[in-house]
């Protein structure tokens, strides 16, 4: 398989990636639905005194208190999409997608090419099969070392799909995902870049593992018993079923995932979570346990759809690539 694998899993990911990205930016947006907003810069309750002070109790400070807004109710997974289209066009939807693109590049391809060159090393000689320990095992692997080379482009599709939720004046305003990795480095430092790794990682380590080895699992299970041939209904059949698996399995990782790395960081003032940890804590103690689940209409319409182009698009570059 080799550089092959690479290829084929690279040009399925980003056909799958582009394809879904409307989908990927509600999710995101659903996900931050509930967490704080940024705090603007601290204002001082006003306290006016005469102007010549006497050392008297008569003299009463007098403090203006400003109201709390109120916390607004949680959109849907259309009337996201609705709004996002009245404020800011039908582009917006398509915001941030140059990140999509190079994180599917970089994530996308390493974890699909490794998890192929782990089966084949993996997969007994004999029978041809490879047991469902050693697909999760491969897909765990391929999963973390993915998500370690992609990680800068993921923040920097976070930010850049979370963007249009800010007031205008706070707005990042990134360009490009390299205009978005320039200002990061420049205003955050190079460590922001992987800003919620390890939350990048464990996430991909859960896709990984339970999309692509769920995929292999129903399809092998789908083609023995004879319920289908091999073919596209057998592909989306079982690119539908590891979708469902991902999406139960990965939700609450990236909810946290999410939030950890679009908080904004000023020098100065303590960050809004102190890790995945605190995220998860205060977002528990905040919104709930369900919290975790938030956006997952989403995620799933998303993942479904998504792992369907994914394993549709790559059955059909293998079928293109046999003779290379």
């Amino acid at each position: 398989m080799g550089l092959k694998g690479f290829v084929e899993g690279g040009i399925a990911s980003i056909v799958a990636g582009c394809s879904t990205h409307p989908l990927d930016l509600i999710k995101v947006r659903m996900q931050l639905q509930g967490e704080a907003a940024p705090a603007p810069a601290p204002i001082r309750a006003a306290i006016y005194r005469p102007a010549l002070a006497f050392h008297s109790t008569a003299a009463q400070a007098h403090q203006f208190h400003i109201p709390v807004p109120q916390a607004q109710p949680r959109a849907g997974l259309i009337s996201v999409g609705v709004k996002i289209v009245q404020q800011d066009g039908p582009a917006a939807l398509f915001s941030g997608v140059s990140a999509t693109v190079l994180r599917q590049t970089l994530y996308s391809t390493t974890r699909m090419g490794l998890y192929e060159v782990l089966k084949e090393k993996w997969t007994n000689p004999e029978t041809h099969n490879m047991s469902l320990r050693k697909k999760i095992l491969a897909g765990l692997i391929a999963g973390g070392v993915g998500a370690a080379v992609g990680n800068p482009a993921d923040v920097a599709m976070i930010r850049m799909q979370a963007d249009g939720r800010l007031p205008v004046a706070q707005r990042r305003n990134y360009k490009s995902v390299v205009d978005a990795i320039q200002q990061m480095i420049k205003s955050e430092g190079v460590s922001s870049l992987w800003r919620g790794s390890s939350l990048t990682v464990n996430r991909a380590m859960l896709v990984t593992a339970s999309q692509l080895a769920s995929y292999d699992e129903f399809k092998e299970m789908i083609l023995e018993k004879g319920v289908l041939r091999d073919g596209l209904g057998t592909h989306v059949t079982a690119s539908f079923a590891a979708g469902f698996v991902a999406a139960v399995v990965s939700n609450p990782v990236d909810v946290i995932k999410t939030r950890v790395m679009n908080m904004k960081v000023t020098p100065g003032i303590a960050p809004p979570y102190a890790g995945a940890l605190d995220c998860a804590m205060k977002t528990i103690k905040a919104e709930g346990p369900m919290a975790l689940y938030k956006g997952f209409i989403p995620t799933i319409s998303r993942q479904g759809p998504f792992t369907i182009v994914l394993f549709v698009t790559l059955e059909q570059v293998r079928k293109l690539l046999k003779d290379f």
